[in-house]
């Protein structure tokens, strides 16, 4: 047997050389070239490889590390397959076609902006997912946007900011309880503190939202004649009822009770499957082929009617099933394989503390931590590594500047959470352009709820308003044991 290579720490030009790889694949093949992001990422993750397999690191050791990320974001990733389950269920349902029915039927197209912002963050807040409410409630409103002849990109990013309002302030959200859990940070003292930032996005929103919508001058007569032959379609391909909007109903309930997801999720599916057998008219067999593969007009027994069907209701129906996920757990795992490329030499530890050197003052320290974060989110492609991460590497940092941790855990949503399906390149970015049915660029200027966080952030760090001092955190056991020098980590974290 060969004898073991000795390990070797990296320089920190050797560290940051795969986020430089990265920058540039993605810069030059992606945005430049149009080549897809999945082979730009993994050539970055060949590059990490490469640089520590010659510093040490055996075949074995980066492959574990791989394992090991993917292992942690498997509830993750099946939650995504339960999401393209669920809609394929709820198109031939009835569900998503009844919402869009009546969404273009009776929303005032001059509030249609704002009134999916609000709806999808009610809604957001009351599952704790962004990608289940943009997958639903979000898909149907773009359905609506779509029949009203709407800006799709300014929906989009209405649904968007609706979406993350409720992920990032949800109990319910696995990011708001991943960031204050790396942070050392209480659930409920965590989701107060972020309406400091989260708050006046949230006006924002409702502000900018509104005069979109008022300012285009849109009225009930622009589109008279396509709303018309949507709706007929809709109606004489379904059968609208109140028990077809049961499934909505029983995963709102079940969020709201603390079930888990994914059984809740599968619960609302057989619902609506039973309801596609009993009032839509669907085989078992159709039924099975919609949550696989996705709903397709080719189910509809009546063929004639399909024939009259304009355009713009294949694009509205042929919509979920668990294939549909398929390009998003592909890029999903690209983004894993090179961040645990990069984690197996401990790359991002060397690179962060590098930054964290010449940090002097609140503000500093705060604009490092978005920094770090944005950067943490775009060369792995995660959001829960985005908060996860510097929770752990900025926590001691934070304490010895006299900062409670809600500082921490606010400012890695602030710049992880949201940020994610605003980057191309990334599984949430991936994952909202394909429901929406919008390029993550288009939508990106719009979905202000998406970085408005991190500039109030910087105003809040600068003029001292919103930062909570350790000596007033409320939470008093933990600040005496921090202003102890209690160096006993599993005891804060227990208090």
């Amino acid at each position: 047997m060969a004898p073991a290579k000795e390990k070797k720490e990296l320089s920190f030009f050797m560290a940051v050389l795969p986020i430089l790889a990265m920058i540039l694949f993605l810069g030059v093949g992606y945005i430049t070239l149009g080549l897809r992001a999945e082979p730009m990422i993994l050539l970055s993750a060949a590059v990490a490889s490469l640089i520590a397999y010659f510093h040490g690191y055996s075949w074995n050791d980066i492959l574990d590390a791989i394992v090991e990320k993917l292992a942690k974001a498997m509830p993750a990733i099946l939650i995504l397959i339960s999401v393209g389950f669920l809609i394929g269920s709820w198109m031939i349902g009835g569900t998503i076609p009844m919402m869009v029915y009546y969404g273009l039927k009776y929303i005032d197209p001059s509030y249609f902006y704002v009134s999916a912002f609000l709806l999808t963050a009610l809604v957001s807040t009351c599952t704790g997912t962004s990608w289940g409410s943009a997958g639903t409630i979000g898909v149907a409103l773009m359905g609506v946007a779509f029949g009203l002849n709407l800006s799709l990109p300014m929906a989009a990013g209405a649904v968007l900011s609706g979406a993350y309002f409720g992920d990032k302030l949800s109990p319910l959200s696995d990011s708001t309880n991943l960031a204050s859990i790396a942070a050392g940070s209480p659930l409920y003292a965590h989701i107060a503190h972020m309406l400091w930032t989260t708050g006046p996005g949230f006006i924002i929103c409702c502000c900018m939202y509104t005069y979109f919508g008022i300012s285009q001058h849109i009225g009930h007569i622009d589109t008279p004649e396509r709303i018309v032959q949507i709706t007929s379609s809709l109606e004489g391909t379904f059968d609208f009822n109140l028990l077809v909007l049961l499934p909505p109903v029983l995963v709102l309930a079940g969020s709201l009770l603390r079930k888990p997801t994914i059984p809740v999720m599968f619960l609302a599916s057989f619902v609506s499957l039973i309801c596609a057998v009993a009032f839509q008219g669907f085989t078992i067999n159709q039924c099975c082929e919609a949550v696989i593969g996705g709903f397709k007009l080719s189910m509809i027994s009546n063929q004639e009617l399909v024939a009259s069907f304009p355009p713009d209701v294949a694009r509205l129906l042929e919509r979920g099933g668990m294939v549909a996920m398929m390009n998003t757990l592909v890029i999903c795992f690209c983004a894993f394989a090179f961040a645990g490329s990069m984690s197996v030499a401990d790359s991002l530890r060397i690179v962060i503390s590098r930054f964290l050197s010449g940090v002097k003052s609140t503000f500093r320290l705060i604009a490092t931590t978005l920094l770090s974060t944005v950067l943490i989110c775009g060369i792995t492609s995660n959001g829960q590594l985005s908060v996860l991460l510097p929770g752990e590497m900025f926590k001691e940092t934070y304490r010895k500047f006299g900062l409670a941790p809600t500082n921490l855990s606010r400012t890695a949503e602030d710049a992880g959470t949201v940020v994610e399906p605003i980057l191309p390149w990334t599984a949430a970015g991936v994952y909202m352009a394909t429901m929406l049915g919008v390029p993550t660029l288009e939508y990106l200027p719009y979905a202000f709820l998406n970085y408005t966080g991190m500039i109030f952030a910087l105003i809040w760090a600068a003029t001292g308003i919103g930062i909570t001092k350790l000596s007033n955190f409320k939470y008093a056991q933990v600040g005496t044991l921090v202003a102890a020098g209690e160096s006993n980590a599993s005891e804060v974290k227990r208090i």
